[in-house]
């Protein structure tokens, strides 16, 4: 089976924002990160569009736990007892407890966190499947850098379902943005898992933000241009203002991008990186 278009789920009423993939699997129908639960009713209509219930699926394939792309797991899972979830062993333990990771993301988005992600519940245990080297008929792979927790599946067909490892690209437009948001961003852990993705060779490239990507090399080496371009302003110590202003000379159609990852977010995420590499040095 070829990389099917993604689901749109609409997130806030936009287009092409964050997008979830339905693939096949050895055991049957999987969706491959299912957004927020903000955004359920638009990822049960792009099931019905391709003649699918979600009960229906048999497995959800999590890149990792922020919360566009895995906040409805637990509400998915309510509704549908038999849904099995593969996610890091990081990333595990957050899904059967959200409340750290709830919380954080209420601080970070304050009053915003309930229009932007709806309700943040737990998945039962038992249906919480840690990946290893394979998952189902897909290699998994650990990719660090946006996240710590990380990983991305590639199908036998050659399609890489990337989550955020592989940036952000709100496609037909062709610049490729890494969002770098808090807590955890890791610029040289980023750089290997570029280097690990080119390795395995993709054919094509399934983005949640948004769309599959072809091109795989001239995306990969955008990505890896730009996260260094960034992360050597911010490392410079260039307010967020200048970051902002350098970020979107450099895109084009940058209100679209903005959607997806919002360069506050970014500059926040790759400041933390900095000083932190600043405190190892010292």
């Amino acid at each position: 089976m070829t990389a099917a278009d993604p689901i749109d789920l609409r997130h806030l009423g936009d287009e092409r924002v964050i997008g979830s993939y339905l693939l096949e699997t050895d055991d049957g129908p999987a969706i491959f990160d299912c957004g927020p639960a903000s955004a359920i009713d638009a990822l049960k209509a792009g099931l019905a569009a391709r003649g699918l219930g979600l009960r229906d699926v048999r497995h959800l394939l999590l890149s990792h736990i922020h919360l566009d792309h895995a906040g409805a797991a637990g509400l998915l899972v309510r509704e549908h007892p038999q849904l099995q979830v593969h996610v890091s062993p990081i990333g595990a333990p957050h899904l059967v407890d959200p409340t750290r990771l709830e919380r954080s993301a209420r601080r970070l988005y304050g009053d915003a966190f309930d229009t932007l992600w709806g309700e943040l519940a737990p998945v039962p245990e038992e249906n919480v499947h840690v990946v290893g080297d394979r998952v189902l008929s897909l290699d998994c792979f650990p990719s660090p850098g946006h996240a710590s927790h990380h990983v991305c599946y590639l199908h036998e067909d050659g399609t890489l379902y990337a989550g955020d490892a592989a940036g952000v690209r709100i496609q037909p437009a062709r610049d490729v943005l890494p969002p770098t948001p808090p807590p955890d961003v890791d610029v040289n852990a980023w750089y290997a898992t570029i280097d690990e993705i080119e390795r395995r060779a993709p054919a094509r490239l399934a983005l949640v933000h948004f769309g599959v990507a072809e091109d795989v090399n001239r995306h990969l080496d955008d990505l890896r241009r730009r996260l260094g371009a960034w992360a050597e302003l911010v490392g410079r110590g260039a307010t967020e203002t200048d970051f902002t202003h350098a970020a979107l000379a450099d895109v084009e159609h940058a209100e679209d991008y903005d959607r997806a990852m919002p360069l506050w977010q970014s500059y926040e995420g790759l400041a933390r990186w900095a000083a932190k590499r600043k405190e190892t040095a010292a």
